[in-house]
């Protein structure tokens, strides 16, 4: 059988990462590859699904940084459009080092400085899923993107609309950046809402879903929004649950030692997507995407290493009083072990 197809619509920035400690005391920072739809693609890269990658990038330095990351992870880069008149966007993550010293973040937190105005991906439009991005979406099994794309531009969001016309799964993953809405913040819960409601897959975090539609609860998102066949909500008891037409199940995560939290989401996302293209369970499609994204909460950087199929395979099937004292890290070790 031919692996599925999925592509990936949205914006790639370059990662600054600075030394543990205040920022303006870091001198040396390590580059790394960000953007919430680039890291799902990444993860499909890693779970043998054949993933495509659609932005815009600047025609420098880190743009081509980007592509070649993508390229590097298996990811198909021939619909991405090299802009010439736009820069990459980037960002600085900040890294705690729980010192005391004025502005020192605590250990482990981490916070991110975001330089993405005018960048070529906010010039993403319709006209970006033309020739080889036209034929990448023409053979997809999924299409997936963000709110983030959807907030960047009014052209990304018009680009999205587009997508969603088209006779392919639709998954959106929420991704509340008030930031990134400004004076725009009104306008948000009916403009994401239209998006859950065009769409097929949908992820949400409950914090978010409450800021964004003023409700936390499982059952009342569900309510609010009854048409995405599946409705994922993750919510602060560390519990996801998801929804498949009427159907509801509530899994647990893993208990993990987080050493950061930065990519979890989409992790999950790519993990839990896998297993939907490849018509697992609805128990076992969260806990792929559990498993996933403990590959991203146990280690630095927004890019998860990830358990390979077969054994994400294995620990999904696992019964329900082996999943709850399932321990991850001795997962990992044993799986390096073998390799």
């Amino acid at each position: 059988m031919k692996p599925p197809r999925a592509v990936c619509v949205g914006e790639g920035l370059v990662v600054l990462v600075a030394e543990p400690g205040p920022l303006d005391r870091s001198e040396t920072f390590h580059r790394a590859a960000g953007g919430a739809e680039a890291n799902v693609a990444r993860v499909f890269g890693q779970l043998g699904v054949d993933a495509a990658w659609i932005s815009r990038v600047g025609d420098d330095g880190f743009g081509r940084y980007l592509v070649d990351q993508l390229v590097a992870a298996g990811v198909d880069t021939s619909g991405v459009t090299i802009d010439d008149e736009r820069p990459t966007g980037m960002y600085v993550k900040e890294r705690g080092s729980g010192s005391g010293v004025r502005h020192d973040l605590a250990h482990g937190d981490s916070a991110m400085t975001y330089f993405r105005a005018g960048s070529a991906a906010s010039a993403l439009s319709p006209t970006d899923v033309d020739g080889n991005a036209a034929d990448l979406v023409a053979r997809a099994d999924l299409i997936h993107f963000t709110g983030i794309t959807v907030a960047i531009s009014d052209t990304a969001a018009e680009l999205t609309r587009c997508l969603t016309d088209r006779p392919t799964v639709i998954s959106f993953d929420l991704n509340y950046r008030p930031a990134l809405w400004k004076s725009r913040v009104d306008a948000a819960p009916a403009l994401l809402g239209e998006q859950v409601g065009r769409s097929d897959v949908v992820f949400m975090g409950a914090d978010e879903a409450a800021l964004v539609f003023g409700t936390s609860d499982p059952a009342e998102l569900r309510e609010m929004f009854p048409q995405p066949q599946h409705l994922v909500v993750k919510n602060d008891a560390h519990t996801v649950t998801a929804f498949d037409g009427t159907a509801r199940v509530d899994v647990p995560a893993l208990r993990l030692d987080v050493v950061e939290k930065i990519g979890a989401g989409d992790a999950f996302a790519g993990g839990y997507l896998t297993g939907l293209l490849s018509h697992r369970s609805a128990v076992a499609r969260v806990r792929f995407g559990h498993l996933c994204a403990a590959g991203a909460l146990t280690g630095h950087g927004d890019i998860a290493s990830v358990l390979p199929l077969d054994m994400l395979t294995e620990l999904a099937e696992l019964s329900d009083e082996k999943w709850a004292t399932l321990d991850y890290m001795a997962a990992s070790v044993r799986h390096s072990e073998v390799q």
